[in-house]
């Protein structure tokens, strides 16, 4: 199975995310390797969110396959809560599994540290940082990284 790996913002054109592609898979397969990954580094899998049903129910329209997973991992979570009981309000940390118009399937993460530059709280950049770190290793477990040509 083919995986590239980038990060963000030069992948994304955003600061808050990083990314995998995966490639050689389908979507249900991808979605199981991408959970699996998740639990390997104590996440659990609290809400999944399937885009796709949801506008073709609400909306009539027809997208690609789009999942948003909110993943937890509850001792990180727990410290963040005690450290700043509103910081629930960012939690859990969104990961989202989308098809590409080329058929590609990218999974994007959200970056912790940056989402929780909004608190100034030491404890809570911490966790961030330690779920960043976690996080990296499961982009990094979808596959090896992209090589750059030059």
């Amino acid at each position: 199975m083919a995986t590239t790996t980038s990060a963000a913002p030069e992948a994304s054109g955003n600061s808050y995310s990083f990314h995998a592609d995966i490639a050689d898979t389908d979507f249900a397969l991808a979605l199981n390797r991408v959970t699996d990954a998740l639990k390997a580094e104590g996440f659990g899998v609290l809400t999944e969110i399937d885009v796709q049903a949801t506008m073709k129910t609400k909306l009539g329209v027809d997208v690609l396959p789009y999942r948003i997973l909110g993943a937890c991992n509850p001792p990180l979570a727990h410290r963040a809560l005690t450290a700043e009981p509103d910081i629930g309000l960012l939690l859990p940390c969104n990961v989202v599994l989308r098809q590409e118009e080329d058929g590609r399937l990218t999974v994007g993460f959200m970056d912790p540290v940056a989402v929780m530059q909004m608190t100034s709280n030491p404890e809570v950049a911490a966790v961030a940082g330690e779920v960043r770190e976690r996080l990296m290793r499961v982009k990094n477990a979808l596959g090896p990284p992209a090589t750059i040509a030059s």
